[in-house]
């Protein structure tokens, strides 16, 4: 793979992807490379495959054919779980909520691949848990037990508990459903800090577009199972591109202050606001 103008190998890779439920194929050939310090964002219509995708390369949905790489090991499905969850983690968008357990006691959960069979000791453990805990903004509730949280305070825990895991690779899975704005910029901030800060390879699921025009470096657009375009944000998010795959007009331009790309969908009811008029003095 090929970005601006130097190779770089991919941290995680699936190659030629065919991905089904039962006898209902929803992924058909898919490619998709993961780098360090970069962070690709998966759109697309409810239905195009985004999330089957990703589990497949977290080793959650088992290709029907196809590969996943990781770094040198060409066959990363072969690898031992926990060798695996050292080097890639996900965030998936739903997970039970443990009764009886504090912030802390989840979080800590997350370094569970560097524990041996009896718990052994893990020397890194406690700095990295209260790292986590400290830039995802939840320590000031880790005695707290995690059922009394709200969805966006558990959201962040468990985002906490996939920093403790600290790897190289990591997949979110719509990660800002359920925050608010803050947090939502918040978390787009500490992915973009991931990134370019520790060289994160990063994978992120995102119905957003404006979130995905602001955080990513690449977008992949996905319809019916196949990517149907993949590219710098202002080569994939275009006018022409959205409208067609979304089923309705949108429109792209450049924010005349941030000069970030943002794109707007009109609804049937787009134009009932009057443009107001001047006011004669």
């Amino acid at each position: 793979m090929t970005v601006h103008g130097s190779a770089i190998a991919p941290a995680l890779q699936g190659d030629g992807l065919h991905l089904s439920y039962g006898s209902h194929k929803v992924v058909h050939g898919v490619e998709l490379s993961l780098t360090r310090g970069r962070v690709t964002a998966l759109i697309g219509p409810n239905g195009s495959g985004k999330s089957t995708v990703l589990r497949s390369l977290a080793r959650l949905h088992r290709p029907d054919s196809g590969t996943v790489a990781l770094d040198d090991v060409p066959d990363a499905l072969a690898l031992h779980p926990k060798g695996f969850a050292r080097r890639v983690t996900m965030l998936s968008q739903s997970r039970p909520t443990p009764g009886g357990v504090t912030v802390r006691d989840v979080v800590t959960f997350g370094r569970h691949p560097y524990r041996g069979r009896f718990r052994t000791a893990d020397p890194d453990g406690p700095r990295t848990v209260e790292h986590a805990m400290e830039i995802t903004g939840v320590s000031d509730m880790a005695e707290r037990g995690v059922d009394e949280l709200s969805g966006g305070e558990l959201q962040r825990v468990w985002l906490a508990t996939c920093l403790a895991q600290d790897t190289g690779v990591l997949l979110l899975d719509e990660p800002t459903n359920h925050l608010d704005l803050r947090y939502q910029m918040d978390l787009l901030d500490l992915v973009r800090d991931l990134a370019t800060g520790h060289g994160v390879a990063i994978g992120v699921v995102l119905h957003d577009l404006n979130q995905a025009a602001t955080v990513a470096d690449q977008v992949v657009l996905l319809e019916h199972g196949v990517v149907r375009a993949a590219g710098l944000p202002a080569e994939v998010l275009t006018t022409e591109l959205l409208t067609e795959v979304y089923g309705l007009h949108v429109d792209v331009y450049t924010h005349p202050v941030t000069c970030r790309l943002v794109c707007e969908a009109r609804s049937r009811h787009a134009d009932r606001h009057e443009v107001p008029q001047p006011v004669a003095v």
